[in-house]
């Protein structure tokens, strides 16, 4: 294992593994950092249907695996550790981690975004299982049954719209008495004749042993109790994006995402962002692979740039 290396990239997501594959096959040397396994959050996911050339879908693990497989045959390696620290500004940028510290002349930042949990009894262990935080991503397995979307922002109404066109019945739970959603995305939601509200409407349970049947909901004001039958559950609350360990060096907005455009360079020299980590507007596997493929670009065109001496 090399510990300098052209170009680190910290997390093996799609987004990662994309850079990884098209730095190598710029021959540069590249190590892939990832603290758990391939496939990031996308790994976590039972059924991708939405990612092309798998007409029968495949298992977000597997297609990490695939994809971790694939930069690896032209020369990528692979560390799973954990990135502790990080030294991005200078011409070597120091990655410290639970193993050591590698050195590198480029880096680019694949952490990723968490989806905000509801936290409540039932999430994590029907999670994958009716329980799910991207609309785009599983809502066509639920075309013709009854979900649920908890939220009131603009990503919670658009998820509502989406899951109308080929849901039975939505219901949208919001604890507050309106939306927080800008107005051009409230608006078609009056079109909705299959979309039902639970207004100051609170989730403290899921239900479900195998799989998710109905949500325990409370009112905000009252306290009273019931259930809401359904077969799945859209949670929009937000995401956090994965970039704590890079605060102070890199600049992020002021939601936490790192200020990178579609050349997906930040304001560090030699120091790129890719995927959910980076301000974007829409975040799914395949515009991750395609933030990757552009930050391997310039990242080539950075290390190969002439130097002041």
């Amino acid at each position: 294992m090399q510990t300098m290396v052209d170009v680190v990239i910290i997390g093996g997501g799609p987004g990662g593994y994309a850079a990884a594959l098209y730095c190598a096959r710029a021959n540069l040397t590249t190590l892939v950092l990832e603290k758990l396994s391939p496939g990031g959050q996308m790994g976590t996911t039972d059924q991708v249907d939405n990612y092309p050339g798998f007409a029968e879908g495949i298992n977000g693990f597997e297609l990490g695996l695939r994809m971790q497989r694939g930069a690896e045959r032209f020369g990528v390696e692979t560390r799973l550790t954990e990135v502790q620290s990080a030294e991005l500004t200078g011409p070597i940028k120091r990655i410290h981690t639970s193993d050591g510290v590698y050195e590198a002349r480029a880096v680019i930042l694949a952490t990723g975004a968490s989806p905000r949990l509801l936290g409540v009894d039932g999430e994590e262990r029907l999670r994958g299982h009716g329980v799910s935080y991207c609309a785009t991503c599983d809502g066509m397995f639920y075309r013709d049954k009854t979900v649920a979307v908890i939220g009131g922002g603009d990503t919670a109404v658009m998820d509502a719209l989406f899951l109308c066109k080929i849901c039975k019945k939505v219901i949208l739970v919001h604890r507050r008495d309106e939306l927080r959603a800008s107005k051009a995305y409230q608006q078609p939601l009056s079109a909705c004749k299959n979309l039902e509200f639970a207004w100051q409407t609170k989730v403290v349970a899921l239900e479900g042993e195998q799989s998710l049947t109905g949500l325990i909901v409370e009112d905000a004001a009252g306290g009273n109790r019931r259930t809401l039958a359904c077969d799945g559950v859209f949670i929009a609350i937000g995401h956090t994006p994965n970039t704590a360990l890079f605060s102070g060096q890199v600049e992020l907005d002021r939601d936490g995402y790192i200020v990178a455009d579609e050349t997906t360079k930040t304001n560090l020299p030699g120091v790129f962002a890719v995927g959910d980590v980076r301000q974007k507007p829409l975040r799914q596997i395949v515009t991750a692979v395609a933030d990757g493929a552009v930050a391997s670009k310039f990242a080539e065109e950075y290390l190969l740039a002439p130097r002041e001496k």
